[in-house]
């Protein structure tokens, strides 16, 4: 039961108006072309439209997962043994220590269009960085497993 409470699974996808936007550049690219004739403007728009929507998804692909006794935030794996106690951030907050209280040496996994976050610092002496930053749009969750994996027994 509490191996399923540590678990948190998210993944941080783009918003549906950046799509919207993805079918615009195609169009775009698809007029640029209009005067060399009609197999360059298919060709346009359906290059245009597939670029843009293959940027689109790898930005969006970025995943939060809370398993196996360790954070894992896009390619970085930290085991929750080496972090402090989360601290859930709200809009407000969240934006404050993307800008002026951020951190330079510290992780972050941010995402523009997610306003709220996790943060967590690092205890472990021998890593310089000072804490995590984590964009999520369940906070609470993300937090809870965190709290939950430190107290699950690291072999579950």
């Amino acid at each position: 039961m509490q191996l399923s409470s540590a678990h948190h699974d998210e993944r941080l996808s783009a918003p549906r108006s950046w799509w919207g936007i993805c079918a615009l550049v195609g169009v775009a690219c698809a007029l640029m072309l209009l005067p060399l004739g009609t197999l360059p403007l298919l060709v346009g728009l359906v290059g245009g439209a597939a670029l843009t929507g293959m940027l689109v998804s790898s930005y969006g692909s970025a995943r939060v997962r809370v398993v196996n006794g360790s954070l894992a935030a896009g390619d970085a794996r930290i085991p929750v043994a080496a972090l402090g106690e989360p601290e859930v951030l709200d809009p407000e907050e969240a934006r404050a220590w993307r800008t002026y209280k951020a951190d330079t040496r510290a992780f972050m996994l941010m995402r523009s269009y997610v306003p709220t976050a996790v943060r967590v610092e690092v205890t472990d002496p021998t890593d310089p960085t000072p804490y995590v930053y984590v964009s999520t749009r369940e906070p609470e969750a993300l937090a809870g497993a965190i709290r939950a994996a430190k107290g699950a027994p690291t072999g579950a």
